[in-house]
């Protein structure tokens, strides 16, 4: 008892249920000086808290991915076009899946939106800026580039260093980011509760909403299926070591602040190769977002369909998938970060107005955790993918 009492997964759930009730008794009493006061008091610690996160991002992206390049030697490059490809191939696969299903689901619903009428937050007691070093695609970027010059160079002293800097970071995702993940959480959900999303907006959507949720569920089934046949290992010894990654992202609502958690799971799974975690995770984290595609591309269809009457035509709708599939992965992993990255696309490809864009904002917020869960435990099946390749092509470790 004691050991799941002291357990990531029971501290993430406690900060999701403790979250939910304190919001929902504060915004009981709006009005009340305590309840004011203590939502003050919400929203800095929140505030707080996001900024420490964000700011470690970078770092461990540049910890991660920039050593488990300079380890794979001379096929670094080649595993990360490969890596890129999967993160590709999986987007947009996803994104024609939830098309067809919005095809075949949307016009045999009845959908009335109302997303209005949600309760303000109270402002900041005071805001502490952290600035991270440099933005989550800038640390990418600089990871793959050291990473691939270490490993053309041959330079063993940065090689070194690097790996120095990965022990480091590792210290600093297990006694900094870990130990304010539940707080961050329980933070975030008391805020959605306070505001009324859970109470007033979630069940204006609630069937589309299930509909993108089980949606997820069959597409991750779907991209471990393919994961295990490819790599002949069994897909669910990765799988059932994701539960505390799944709650954190539902949680946190980003890749990128689950990225900790994230690698923690997959180096508890005996099929996955070590070294493809380390560079495969960090970097399916920013580049692979099924989920979040899939719930865009249904939604936005839904969108349509309540606006302007009718879904977009099927030539319009290809064209969006396949430029979609390649903003995801320039898009941040933070949250709301694919729908905001592909706002041109919205408005550009399929004429949405203000309102429209509006309307699909709110809605893409209302389970945004979801697809990001989604995100964050498919990156264990292109993983799996990524160790099969490494297997068969006599990578050496």
């Amino acid at each position: 008892m004691k050991k799941i009492i002291h357990s990531l997964p029971f501290r993430l759930l406690l900060g999701v249920v403790i979250g939910i009730l304190l919001g929902l008794l504060s915004g009981h009493y709006p009005e009340a000086p305590v309840s004011m006061a203590f939502m003050n008091v919400i929203v800095s610690l929140k505030q707080i808290l996001g900024e420490i996160i964000n700011f470690c991002v970078p770092l461990i992206i540049i910890g991660f991915i920039a050593p488990s390049i300079t380890t794979l030697g001379k096929s670094a490059s080649r595993m990360l076009g490969v890596a890129l490809l999967l993160a590709y191939a999986s987007s947009i696969g996803a994104a024609f899946f939830s098309t067809a299903a919005g095809y075949a689901l949307i016009p045999r619903l009845s959908i009335v939106s109302a997303a209005e009428g949600l309760r303000a937050l109270p402002e900041a007691v005071f805001q502490l800026e952290i600035a991270p070093i440099m933005s989550v695609m800038s640390a990418l970027v600089f990871s793959i580039l050291i990473g691939l010059g270490v490993t053309w160079t041959g330079s063993s002293r940065t090689a070194e260093l690097l790996e120095e800097f990965q022990k480091i970071i590792l210290q600093v995702v297990s006694r900094v980011i870990i130990p304010l993940l539940p707080f961050f959480i329980a933070c975030t959900f008391c805020g959605l509760a306070y505001e009324g999303t859970i109470t007033q907006q979630l069940p204006v959507f609630l069937k589309v909403i299930l509909i993108v949720i089980v949606g997820h569920f069959i597409w991750m089934t779907l991209l471990y299926g393919l994961a295990g046949l490819y790599s002949g290992k069994n897909p669910l010894e990765v799988v059932k070591h994701y539960g505390p990654a799944y709650i954190t992202a539902v949680g946190t609502m980003s890749s990128a602040a689950t990225l900790a958690v994230a690698l923690r799971c997959a180096k508890k799974s005996s099929v996955l190769r070590e070294d493809m975690v380390n560079f495969g995770i960090p970097l399916f984290a920013n580049i692979h977002l099924c989920g979040s595609v899939l719930t865009e591309v249904f939604f936005v269809m839904t969108v349509s369909q309540i606006l302007y009457g009718s879904m977009p035509a099927v030539g319009t709708m290809v064209l969006f998938c396949l430029l979609l599939g390649v903003f995801a992965i320039g898009a941040p992993g933070v949250p709301g970060g694919t729908v905001m990255a592909s706002l041109g696309l919205i408005t550009g490809v399929l004429l949405f107005d203000a309102t429209g864009t509006a309307l699909m904002l709110t809605i893409f917020a209302l389970q945004d955790s979801f697809g990001t869960a989604c995100n964050v435990t498919g990156d264990g099946a292109l993983t799996l993918i990524l160790t099969g390749y490494a297997d068969k092509h006599q990578i050496e470790p």
